[in-house]
């Protein structure tokens, strides 16, 4: 991705990156002009970005938060059974619901808009945590180790590839990076920081914890480090964590009081269910090292090396404590993925920038002159493929992920809900894993549709209807045709069309649209399309 120079860039003779915010060495804020032209150009960034954005990663990007919001904006939509567990807070959903609602008065719901929308107003929150992240990394080292970590977050693969989407950890990552910028203890001078600055941390701490409890891991450890360096540790605790926190979760509790109809303490249900009972290991386990040997290893895929150095260069413990902390706990928990360690990517990045404007920094030679130009110009040259490297490997990597690799199901629906538009839908049949596809949030047209249920069985050995059909797709498509409703479209992978290609000719069907989907396998078989069959009128 072509990076704009930044004007807060300091000349290499006079570079301070190395220092660290001390109230010795105290630095000038950002200028309001020159925080402006940084958040224009994440904000540009990120908007591109999230147009770029045009593939499936997680269900519950649709399925936790546009699908609930469009049920809250439009009176339906799938709510699937963590909705009935009480397991999620309408925090999230809540934004997107607003959202959907401004858009259908300014009648402005269209396919395009309905779908593009949600990421574009992420993609502002994802701005603002790339600001901060720079403002971060300025009052930790300096504008030039900023400048560095910002290209380090705007560049890197999964950031773009993850950052513009509305699933809630995104959000939680946006929450993450403000509030660190916030707490004092992070500073090397605990009295450092804006004021009131704690108060702020906390009150974003909290709302990060309200959308996704799991926070909490992030911030005990935050709020240890705090509570350790603080002087007035009783007012710490009793002025400001419980009141604040306290403020944040009860109101939460009442917007979910109202949605849910009753009183629904999510907080304690989420834990119940993912880890006092392991309920996560339903959907798949890895072995402990997983986040280590394969997960943050690929989500920083060729800024690994830099990070390393640059930890091992700062001689900074807390940030990357903080990052051991949050991937350690994580990897305590059976079922992994990469989204959970989101919001300590940006900080590994961070170190990434620290290295990248050390290998450009040149010291004056107090010898020669010759020997400094020498020595600076082999500094510049080692910057210079090292940052070509870092783009050629990443930017190829992005732009796959986010415009080529499992867009089908996304194509799919965008190519329904235009066919619904003109009434040649009337209903529609999933036969692929659960949740494989967005919904109504998508399809934004109120007609019958029916995907394949995966809801955990709280009895051990019951197979749920996706496992059931992938095992046997022909028995399974003969047995639920014997009470269907007969729908006028059917959706399915061409993994599972070959069996079920004389079912779908006995039963008048035939392929109206193909879309491709993916060149190699993730979890299952290859899943190479999705097709489309229409019913055949007699």
């Amino acid at each position: 991705m072509r990076q704009r120079k930044n004007p807060v860039i300091i000349s290499p003779a006079i570079d301070d990156s190395n220092k660290k915010f001390t109230s010795r060495n105290p630095q000038k804020n950002t200028s309001s002009s020159a925080t402006y032209k940084v958040f224009s150009i994440c904000l540009v960034t990120r908007i591109i970005n999230s147009l770029l954005v045009q593939t499936y990663f997680n269900p519950d990007e649709h399925w936790q938060a546009l699908e609930v919001a469009h049920r809250i904006a439009f009176g339906y939509g799938h709510l699937t059974w963590e909705w009935k567990k009480g397991i999620r807070s309408y925090l999230h959903p809540v934004l997107f619901a607003a959202l959907y609602k401004a858009l259908a008065f300014l009648r402005l719901d269209s396919p395009w808009f309905m779908v593009r929308a949600p990421r574009l107003v992420q993609s502002i929150f994802a701005a603002v945590g790339d600001l901060y992240l720079y403002k971060f990394s300025q009052a930790l080292f300096g504008d030039n180790v900023a400048t560095w970590a910002l290209l380090a977050q705007l560049t890197n693969w999964f950031m773009f590839f993850c950052i513009p989407r509305t699933l809630s950890n995104c959000l939680e990552t946006v929450l993450t990076l403000v509030s660190l910028y916030y707490w004092p203890c992070l500073r090397t001078s605990s009295g450092a920081g804006p004021c009131g600055s704690r108060k702020c941390a906390l009150v974003l701490a909290a709302i990060a914890c309200a959308i996704r409890p799991t926070s909490a891991i992030t911030w005990v450890y935050v709020g240890f480090l705090e509570l350790l360096m603080t002087r007035d540790k009783l007012k710490f605790v009793l002025l400001e964590v419980i009141p604040i926190g306290g403020l944040v979760l009860g109101v939460t509790f009442l917007l979910d009081r109202q949605l849910y109809g009753s009183w629904v303490i999510v907080p304690i249900n989420f834990l119940k269910f993912n880890f006092f009972s392991s309920g996560g290991d339903y959907y798949g386990t890895h072995p402990w090292h997983w986040y280590i040997t394969q997960g943050f290893t690929v989500m920083l895929f060729t800024y690994l090396p830099f990070s390393v150095a640059g930890v091992v260069m700062s001689k900074e413990w807390k940030l990357p404590g903080l990052i051991v902390w949050v991937l350690g706990t994580y990897s305590l928990l059976g079922h992994k993925e990469f989204r959970f360690v989101l919001p300590v990517l940006p900080v590994a990045l961070l170190f990434s920038g620290y290295s990248l404007a050390n290998l450009g920094k040149c010291e004056l030679s107090k010898r020669k002159v010759k020997e400094s130009s020498s020595s600076h110009k082999k500094r510049s040259l080692k910057l210079q493929l090292a940052v070509f490297f870092l783009l050629v490997t990443n930017f190829p990597m992005a732009i796959y992920m986010s415009m080529i690799h499992q867009r089908g199901t996304e194509d799919v629906m965008h190519y329904l809900s235009n066919e619904a538009r003109e009434n040649k839908v009337k209903s529609i049949l999933f036969l692929t894993p659960c949740h494989a596809t967005p919904y109504y949030s998508t399809l934004h047209h109120n007609i019958p549709m029916r995907f394949l249920d995966c809801t955990p069985s709280e009895e051990k050995g019951i197979i749920d209807e996706s496992d059931q059909f992938l095992n046997d797709p022909l028995g399974f498509a003969i047995k639920l045709a014997r009470n269907w409703a007969q729908p006028s479209h059917i959706v399915l992978f061409d993994s599972q069309e070959k069996p079920l290609k004389e079912f779908l000719v006995s039963h008048h069907y035939s392929e109206v649209q193909r879309f491709f989907h993916a060149h190699f396998k993730v979890d299952r078989e290859l899943q190479a399309s999705v097709v489309v069959y229409a019913l055949q009128r007699q």
